[in-house]
Parts: structure tokens; sequence; C-alpha cells
């Protein structure tokens, strides 16, 4: 089983989080309204500027927990092998970083950083989070350092969310690289019953969110990826250390970042798939990685 590099990595955000978050568990609204309109397009080429907080709605961090918040995460990464499309690190960024961090804010008790970060998996930082979420992820190659990093993160405590990949072709190669990370580790099934998909906000069905275009075109699934006729339904597979806790998370065959980014593009979508499935998930997500 694995066995953790004991150096005091432990971030003071962490335990600080941790103090208070029995009272996050209680949500403040069980609902959300509606969308915000949100017209832009994130992590696309071709925008004239990346957006930043001020585009979105913003809020103010309550007195004493400046240094105590929860701040969103993204890993930065360079892809590097065979074909494939939305295999970059910044698909949908920055807009649904900015808008789940409105959201977990808005729905729980936790206090939440209102600027995400997007740091490397060489950035000493990441071992200052409790929570880091990789997007797209269907062809990266990890460099040895980042093997060595993101196995101290995940023995020490840390939480990855991958996300948005689909068919055969890119999940092999992902078991395939998380294989040099967590050698040791087979990655198995999530069932529904699993507190992921219970803790907070409960789900019926396992999430299933198409990113905005495949959804116009009438699919549920992104049916455009390779592989993805073997099998399109979706999947979640777990990396658990030896007391059972969650160490990674592999969201197949899903993009649940997407129903975060669109949210205000067409209430339709917001409704079947952001209300209903992206959001309930990642604020799941995020409550268990800060209290296992």
């Amino acid at each position: 089983m694995p066995t953790a590099d004991h150096t005091p990595t432990t971030p003071h955000r962490r335990r600080a989080l941790l103090f208070f978050l029995a009272a996050a568990l209680l949500l403040t609204s069980f609902g959300i309204a509606q969308p915000w309109r949100n017209n832009g397009f994130g992590g696309w080429p071709g925008r004239e500027r990346r957006r930043t907080r001020a585009d979105f709605p913003t809020w103010e961090i309550k007195e004493g927990f400046s240094r105590d918040t929860f701040q969103f995460t993204r890993i930065k990464y360079a892809s590097g092998r065979g074909y494939g499309l939305n295999t970059r690190w910044d698909n949908d960024y920055p807009d649904s970083d900015l808008n789940f961090s409105y959201r977990l804010q808005e729905l729980t008790a936790i206090e939440v950083e209102p600027n995400p970060e997007a740091i490397d998996l060489t950035d000493p930082n990441l071992f200052d989070t409790p929570f880091a979420y990789m997007v797209a992820p269907g062809l990266i190659v990890l460099s040895d350092e980042e093997v060595r990093n993101l196995r101290r993160f995940l023995l020490n405590g840390g939480f990855l969310m991958m996300d948005d990949f689909w068919g055969t072709y890119h999940k092999s190669n992902i078991l395939a690289e998380m294989k040099r990370v967590l050698p040791e580790v087979e990655p198995r099934e999530i069932p529904l019953d699993h507190s992921l998909f219970q803790l907070v906000m409960p789900l019926s069905a396992l999430p299933q969110v198409p990113d905005i275009l495949a959804w116009r075109r009438g699919f549920d699934y992104e049916a455009r990826h390779p592989g993805i006729e073997e099998d399109h339904a979706p999947h979640f597979l777990g990396y658990f250390n030896e007391k059972g806790h969650l160490m990674a998370l592999l969201c197949h065959n899903n993009d649940l970042g997407d129903g975060w980014e669109r949210e205000g593009h067409e209430v339709e979508y917001f409704q079947r798939f952001s209300e209903k499935w992206s959001y309930p998930f990642g604020i799941n997500a995020v409550t268990y990685a800060l209290t296992h």
C-alpha cells in the first residue's frame, strides 16, 4: 500500500478549513435560483483577453478569514502524445473556475477565495491546497518531477480531480500516467452510494455532462472523441489510500466543468446540467477533499 512522505507539508489553510468545516456542511441555500448572464467563452483561442473576477459576481471574505479560505486550484500541464480534441489545461478557463468559486461560497458556509489559481505540478504552492483540479488531461505526459510531486501531494492528503476526458484512447493514456504516480494502487469504480455522491448534495444517478456544443447537436455525451463508440457511459474511477480515503478521482466521459463555465449561456443547459449535476457534484467533491 502507498506510504506517505511524512515531511511537514500539511498547509495552514487546510488545518483551518477542517476546523470550521462542520459548519460548512450546512448549506446556506438548497438550490440555485437562476443563472447569471455570462456570454463569454473560457479556454478558447482567439478571445481578446482572459476574463477576470471583475467580469463575474464577487464577494468579500469575512473578517478574520483572509488566510483561512478555500482557493480553487487548477493544474497546468503540457499535452504530449497522440491526437484528440479539447486536450488543453486551460479548457473552460477561467470562466468555470470563477463560476464554481462563486457558487461554492453562495451555496455553502465555506469561506472561498474569490480568485482561483492555476499552477504547475512543480509549483511549491501545490502543497498549500487540499484540492487540485485537472481538466482535459487525455494526452498528458508527466515529467519525472511532476510524477514525484503529484505522488507526494496525494500521499500527504491532497485530492486530485481529473475532468473532461472521453473515450478509451484518452482513458488508457491517463491510466498509464497514473500508474507512474501510484504504481501500487489500482483504480476502482466508485458506486453511486459512495459519500462522494451523497455527502452534501445527494445525487440520484451518476452524473454525465456533455459540453454545450455537443448538447446543442442533440447529444448527451461528446461523440467526437476517439474510442467513445466503445463506451459512452459515465465512469468515476478512484485511487484510494490504505485507509480507504479517496486520493484521486477520474471523471471519465464527463465535462463537469462545462456546466460551471456555461451556466449563463442557455437556461435549459443550466437547468439540465449545471444546476442538476455539475454544481452538486463539484460541491460534494470539494467537501470530501476537505473532510477526509
